[in-house]
Order: C-alpha cells, then structure tokens, then sequence
C-alpha cells in the first residue's frame, strides 16, 4: 500500500525538478519504495499571468547547477522551451486516473523531457507520444488544472514546489533559495529541512 506525498508543482521550475529527484532519491537511500507523490498543478503561468521566460529559466539553471545540482539539466535548450505548461499539466491529471504510479511517473517524466532532454513539452505531438507509452487514451482538460490550481490556492500553497505531509507542509525543503541585493541568485543544501520533511511522512 503507498504512502501519498502531494506537492503542487510547476513543469518548468527548475527547483521543483531538483526537489523531485532529490525526493526519490531520499526515499530509496531510506528504503521507502512505498512513498508515491501526487503531483499537483501549480502553473507558474496563472499564478505569474505569463509563462515563465526561457531565458530566465536558464539563469536560474545557471546559478543552480553549480551549486546544488551538477547531475542535473544537461539536456535544457531554451529553443525548445515550452510556451505553455497547461496540456503537460492536463496529461499529468489524466495519468493519475490510471493509478498513483502512471501519474508519478509522467510527472516525472514531463520534467526530464524538459530538463535532460531538450524536448518541448508543450508540442501536441510530443505529449501524444508520452500519452502513449503510458496508455493514457482519457484525456484530461485544462478546465481540470484551473480547477486544481484554484484548489492549492485555498490550500495556501505559497510556491513550486510546496509538499503536504499530514498536517505538515513544506516549501521547497532541501533548498535554501536567496538573492542578494543585486538580484544574484545563491541556492545552498538545507538537508535539515529536508530531514525534517521526510521525518513528517509517517
């Protein structure tokens, strides 16, 4: 029987794609095979009232890989980024009307597209494609991730990702994320945040 860990998330945030991946990570390294996240929208592009920017996605990959993620973002190409994330998010939802599996495993999956592999997660025929290895034939709306979204705002999710653990939640834990006074940005390890949150999943 599986654990849920819900996090509202975005596709094209990058510290939502390292805090996933350390989340797997941080259940095989604590033998939890048993933990599964349900992945919530949060589209950045609503709660900003605009895609985010490829260029400014690829500062933040900039300054983040050095310092917390040197495995991660090999693949990003700007050229391919997304203009919007809402049918990824959509194909997401119907996923996990399959099963929590099918629908971490997409999640997951949209987001090393994106990130390892350059693709363009908001091209028809590329979601077309993941929909099929994974047998998703139901299609979900972007009504549905309106929906969704609107209920993280009632939640009080305050960012990507935001996790809920029982009574508990989690902003962004593992990452402590700064920008000094001339808008630098310094992301550092904060894994007794990280610790904290793992300790809270019963």
């Amino acid at each position: 029987m599986s654990t849920v860990v819900e996090v509202y998330a975005d596709i094209t945030c990058p510290f939502t794609h390292v805090g996933l991946q350390r989340f797997v990570e941080g259940r095989a390294a604590v033998g939890r095979p048993d933990l599964t996240l349900r992945v919530r929208p949060w589209p950045l592009e609503l709660v900003n009232g605009k895609p985010l920017g490829a260029d400014f996605v690829a500062e933040e990959i900039e300054e983040i890989r050095p310092q917390v993620a040197e495995h991660l973002f090999l693949g990003f190409d700007t050229a391919s980024f997304p203009s919007s994330t809402l049918a990824a998010h959509a194909l997401a939802e119907a996923a996990y009307d399959l099963g929590l599996d099918v629908g971490e495993s997409v999640s997951l999956e949209l987001r090393k597209l994106l990130f390892e592999e350059g693709a363009d997660v908001s091209d028809a025929v590329e979601l077309a494609a993941l929909a099929a290895r994974h047998n998703i034939v139901t299609a979900k709306s972007t009504n549905d991730v309106i929906d969704a979204y609107q209920t993280g705002i009632t939640r009080g999710v305050k960012g990507s990702p935001h996790f809920f653990v029982g009574s508990a939640d989690f902003f962004c834990p593992g990452l402590d994320i700064q920008r000094d006074s001339d808008g630098h940005l310094h992301v550092t390890a904060d894994p007794e945040t990280f610790d904290r949150f793992f300790a809270a999943i019963e």
